[in-house]
Order: C-alpha cells, then sequence, then structure tokens
C-alpha cells in the first residue's frame, strides 16, 4: 500500500538527502488518529524518513533505533512536507521534516540492513 508520495527524491555531493512528501487524506493512518481532527502519527513520520533513505541509498535497511525524536506541530491530511537527512557517522542520520518552512519533527534515526532469513 502506497500510502504518501515521496517526490523530487535526491542527494545531495555530501549525501544529504532531500525529498517532497504528501500524505493524502484517504490515508489510513488518519481514520483514527483523531476522528474529526485527523492527524499523522509520529510513527507513520519515522517511516517516511525510512523510505527517504532507504530509496536514496538503494538498500534493504530496516530502522535500528531512534533518539532525540522532536514532534514541533500537526501534520493533517494533504500537508506538503520536506524531508531533510544527514548522514552522521556509519547508519545514523540526522532529519528534519519540515511543514511550511517550520519543523514539525527532528531527530536520530539508526539503520541496519535487513537480514535474509537462512543467512
Amino acid at each position: 500500500m502506497n500510502w504518501h508520495s515521496l517526490r523530487n527524491l535526491r542527494q545531495s555531493s555530501d549525501n544529504e538527502i532531500f525529498a517532497d512528501v504528501r500524505v493524502g487524506p484517504d490515508s489510513g493512518w488518519f481514520s483514527g488518529h483523531f476522528p474529526g481532527k485527523p492527524i499523522l502519527p509520529g510513527i507513520a513520520q519515522l517511516a517516511m524518513v525510512s523510505d527517504a533513505i532507504r530509496q536514496a541509498e538503494g538498500k534493504d535497511l530496516s530502522i535500528s533505533s531512534i533518539k532525540k525524536i522532536r514532534f514541533r506541530q500537526p501534520v493533517k491530511p494533504d500537508d506538503e512536507l520536506k524531508i531533510v537527512v544527514t548522514p552522521v557517522r556509519g547508519e545514523i542520520y540526522s532529519f528534519c521534516i519540515r511543514l511550511k518552512g517550520e519543523t514539525a519533527c527532528s531527530g536520530t534515526i539508526s539503520m541496519k540492513p535487513v537480514l535474509e532469513i537462512g543467512n
């Protein structure tokens, strides 16, 4: 299920990752969070960051840890977001999700390769 659209995914020469993203009002994330005043749950925002990293790196990665997460403003249906991910070291990335030029969410996310069963 494609519940969000990552657009203009690009990586700079210093490996910073940039993407534009939008979550449509028909996304299942909004159905129970919260009736009458839908906002995008934090776990969905982290999933968007993870998707941007996986696509930019071209690797099958999963979240291994998250730290220093700050949710500063609610994300509503059809909001246009900008994701900026900066490599810190190894598999650790700093990220910021921006909404109308302001930080909506920021923190640090660690990604690790997905292990295949039998290996």
